[in-house]
């Protein structure tokens, strides 16, 4: 699931206004603006996606992806990163160079926020088990691309960090989620982890996921984290 995003790009202006519409899109979003900054937080947080232009002050967005794909940087993603190429050279010779360097998908600028959202929820579809922007776990079924929530008849309505937290859990459903590895898919670089941000959030979550006697799919591992289940428990009211 891809919720955490990283943007490569030196017009801050442009990175910027990304940043902030990607935000209200639900996602956890860190900018830099040259490839020492990049290289620097991808080898301290783990991102699900770099949006990489080409044309950076200290490098060239392909040798950058070349470098992540043959290992040369030093990743706590791994090779699982997803690359989407932002740039203004339009040539097929460039889109070519691009995707042969490792890029998943490659935009060209001018671009709508509309069409990067949706390149971004087709690299999440790769990532979840559906085959579309819809998923469902139990009774609560999650539209990433129309950024709705039900459960059961019931529309939820959800703060863009509920939402975003709800996404990850779901496409690990039954699985024990650690506070840490929810702080840094789902939080941006500036969130503080000696803070109860996590715990409270899950918190506000739950109350909405469950109410009026619904069973609580929702719960929290005591020492552990939190799981999503993919039926109620026995009994639960």
């Amino acid at each position: 699931m891809l919720v955490r995003l990283l943007i490569l790009e030196d017009e801050e202006d442009l990175a910027g206004a990304l940043r902030i519409g990607l935000q209200r899109e639900g996602y956890a979003v860190d900018v830099a603006t040259t490839c020492a900054d990049a290289t620097h937080k991808l080898a301290v947080w783990a991102y699900d996606v770099l949006l990489l232009d080409v044309n950076l002050p200290d490098g060239d967005g392909f040798a950058f992806a070349d470098d992540i794909r043959s290992g040369r940087l030093d990743l706590v993603s791994g090779p699982d990163l997803r690359i989407l190429m932002l740039t203004a050279r339009s040539r097929l010779p460039d889109r070519v160079r691009g995707l042969d360097a490792g890029a998943d998908d490659y935009i060209v600028k001018p671009f709508a926020l509309a069409e990067l959202s949706a390149r971004l929820r087709a690299l999440l579809r790769r990532e979840t088990r559906g085959t579309s922007s819809v998923v469902q776990v139990a009774d609560i079924v999650l539209d990433a691309a129309r950024h709705l929530v039900r459960r059961g008849q019931r529309e939820l309505s959800l703060t863009l960090k509920e939402f975003a937290l709800l996404r990850y859990l779901m496409t690990k459903p039954g699985h024990i989620v650690p506070a840490e590895e929810l702080l840094e898919h789902v939080w941006d670089e500036h969130a503080d982890p000696f803070t109860q941000t996590v715990r409270v959030t899950v918190g506000t979550l739950r109350r909405k996921l469950s109410v009026e006697g619904e069973p609580q799919l929702l719960e929290t591992v005591v020492g552990r984290g939190y799981r999503l289940r993919e039926q109620a428990p026995a009994g639960t009211s």
